[in-house]
């Protein structure tokens, strides 16, 4: 097995900012259930706009980064919207997987290291006493 997967972590970032780059896009546009439950009690027209009733959506307020640039899942000064959203996803993606491969790339584990030249001469060393008649009398005194 190799020491890094480096190919497995390409793959699952593509396969990521496919997803977040083109199907996004496809994506259901109705309330999820929360948005929904917070409905309950008014009555709303075919925009979604409350028009009567009483329900905890008509205290809804605009988040203190609605105005950022990645803001409602999209880039603010983009038109086109399907170019928009991707953008969005892909930006997203993108900011994650560095965040969270700087925070594994401090954390990770330092063992001794052990220079690739000194690495292969103990290796080799090893094969050689395990080789030799002398390796074969030490094995025997150690299985006693």
């Amino acid at each position: 097995m190799s020491k890094r997967p480096w190919g497995f972590v390409v793959g699952g970032l593509l396969v990521a900012l496919l997803l977040a780059g083109v199907v996004s896009n496809y994506a259901s546009s109705h309330p999820d259930g929360l948005d929904s439950s917070l409905l309950k009690g008014c009555t709303v027209d075919a925009e979604g706009e409350i028009t009567g009733g009483s329900c905890p959506a008509q205290q809804e307020r605009d988040h203190e980064l609605a105005d950022s640039p990645l803001a409602d899942y999209g880039v603010r000064g983009l038109d086109n919207d399907f170019l928009s959203t991707g953008l969005s996803g892909v930006l997203g993606v993108l900011l994650t997987f560095a965040v969270g491969g700087g925070v594994f790339w401090l954390l990770r584990r330092r063992g001794p290291q052990q220079p690739a030249a000194d690495a292969a001469t103990a290796e080799a060393g090893g094969r050689a006493a395990a080789e030799s008649p002398a390796g074969d009398a030490s094995r025997a005194a150690r299985s006693r």
